[in-house]
């Protein structure tokens, strides 16, 4: 009888750490895309329609197509420098992948060297 009792907690514990470390994996993965392409797009040769598709497509390959929802790239200016921001809404899972989650939103900029 303990060890029925004690298992059932070790499990659902288990699971629920695994569940955090997946919802984390997910958070550190969109905003590393989101930085990542804001500063591929401030390069010199580079668009901000550029630096949103290669969010999607950093997105779309370490977690699938589903977790680029809303992907955005605007410029603007602060103090005369050209700042690009990238923006990116995901969802967090609530069960493994799956399950209608909360939404994420990301974003990353970079100053614009032109």
């Amino acid at each position: 009888m303990d060890f029925v009792l004690v298992s059932a907690i070790v499990t659902i514990m288990f699971l629920a750490l695994i569940q955090l470390a997946l919802v984390l994996h997910v958070r550190n993965t969109v905003a590393d895309a989101a930085s990542s392409a804001a500063r591929y797009g401030a390069l010199a040769d580079r668009t901000a329609q550029d630096a949103q598709d290669r969010a999607e497509l950093l997105i779309g390959t370490a977690l699938g197509s589903g977790f680029a929802q809303e992907v955005s790239a605007t410029v603007s200016s602060v103090n005369g420098v050209s700042i690009l921001t990238v923006s990116v809404t995901a969802p967090m899972p609530l069960l493994g992948l799956l399950g209608p989650g909360r939404q994420l939103e990301m974003s990353g900029h970079a100053v614009i060297a032109r």
